[in-house]
């Protein structure tokens, strides 16, 4: 089953570090990153991104299950 990405544009501060990690499933728009798409296929890479992330503004999940950030 795909993961769903999401931002948080709100939230988000801009560092591009999932964009670096990630080039294929995050972008920086303006001063904030997004998704480039809304699915991805299960990868440990997104789950460091969400991790990495130090505003903490991305969210992975699996279903309902939230799977990212991890704790």
């Amino acid at each position: 089953m795909a993961w769903k990405v999401e931002v948080d544009a709100g939230t988000c501060m801009g560092s591009g570090m999932c964009a670096a990690l990630l080039p294929e499933t995050f972008e920086l728009d303006g001063a904030a990153a997004r998704a480039v798409t809304d699915t991805v296929e299960p990868d440990e890479t997104v789950l460091d991104a969400a991790d990495s992330c130090p505003a903490m503004a991305i969210t992975v999940r699996d279903g309902v299950e939230v799977v990212g950030p991890r704790p």
